[in-house]
């Protein structure tokens, strides 16, 4: 009786735990030349994504449940004013039970214009069916897009490679791609294949150029993966700029995705850096559904 007794009160204590945490927001932000000449700066795609594990589920009918979650989102310049602000109302998918362990994510994606400069990204999420629970996530955001040299754009990481479409334009597709983002960076079970977008601009016409991209260990020396592809730069457009490595062959860890721009003579002309993380044993759905 004892057993079963503490056996229950783990279990409560476990789930009470949970409850109160509060919601999970992940930022991801990447920059891109704005191809209309008229207006000036940069073209910011922000992505956020609410986990569904700390939300609230009430009910909506017989085995109905479904949880929602606000979030706003800002673009703060350094005198504290606002660049851009938005409110919206996040909700996932409905649940036939509540106690189930998975919970998907939530999405939203949204594309902006701002002059060069320096920024704050934050986003603030609250539970709507629970009072008092908000978390605040702060990312710094630089826009610039003034270089005539070769320049690469942010790495946008990818859940899927990046495909084709015919579609009407939307916040997925850049340059004719349809891009399925991973939030965070995060790749987990199933996941094989690490995949990632970015754009070339001012790119040298006529010379034959290479992109090199590798990932390591976080402060690491040595390459976990690497991989090498010659490309072919556009003229008076971006090229796209993607890539693909294996995974199943890397340790749970956090990594440093490196893709490199370079000449005939192996000099490196551009460089761009992004975050992942990889954990095999975990489990999240691959292209957060949008609302």
């Amino acid at each position: 009786m004892m057993r079963t007794f503490l056996t229950l009160l783990l279990i409560l204590t476990a789930l009470l735990t949970q409850a109160a945490a509060p919601p999970q927001l992940l930022l991801d932000v990447a920059c891109f030349r704005n191809e209309d000449q008229v207006v000036k700066g940069g073209v910011v795609e922000i992505y956020a994504t609410v986990s569904g594990q700390a939300l609230t589920y009430m009910r909506r009918g017989p085995k109905m449940f479904q949880a929602a979650a606000t979030v706003t989102l800002e673009v703060i310049r350094p005198d504290g004013s606002a660049a851009y602000q938005e409110t919206v109302t996040l909700k996932p998918p409905v649940l036939r039970d509540t106690t189930a362990a998975i919970k998907n994510p939530i999405s939203f994606q949204k594309r902006i214009v701002l002059p060069d400069g320096t920024y704050t990204l934050r986003g603030q999420v609250r539970d709507q069916y629970r009072a008092g629970t908000a978390s605040i996530t702060d990312l710094p955001l630089i826009v610039k897009t003034t270089a005539t040299k070769p320049t690469l754009s942010s790495v946008v990481m990818l859940a899927k490679p990046a495909s084709r479409t015919v579609a009407e334009a939307n916040n997925f597709i850049r340059n004719g791609y349809s891009l399925t983002r991973t939030p965070g960076g995060f790749y987990s079970r199933g996941a094989e294949k690490l995949n990632f977008y970015a754009e070339l601009y001012n790119a040298p016409i006529g010379q034959p150029l290479t992109v090199r991209y590798r990932v390591r260990t976080v402060g690491g020396a040595k390459d976990a993966a690497s991989a090498t592809s010659p490309i072919t730069g556009l003229e008076g457009r971006p090229t796209p700029v993607l890539g693909q490595l294996d995974l199943t062959k890397l340790p749970a860890g956090e990594y440093v995705l490196t893709v490199e721009l370079r000449n005939a003579k192996s000099q490196v002309l551009s460089s761009q850096t992004a975050k992942l993380r990889y954990n095999p044993a975990d489990y999240a759905p691959a292209g957060a559904v949008m609302p």
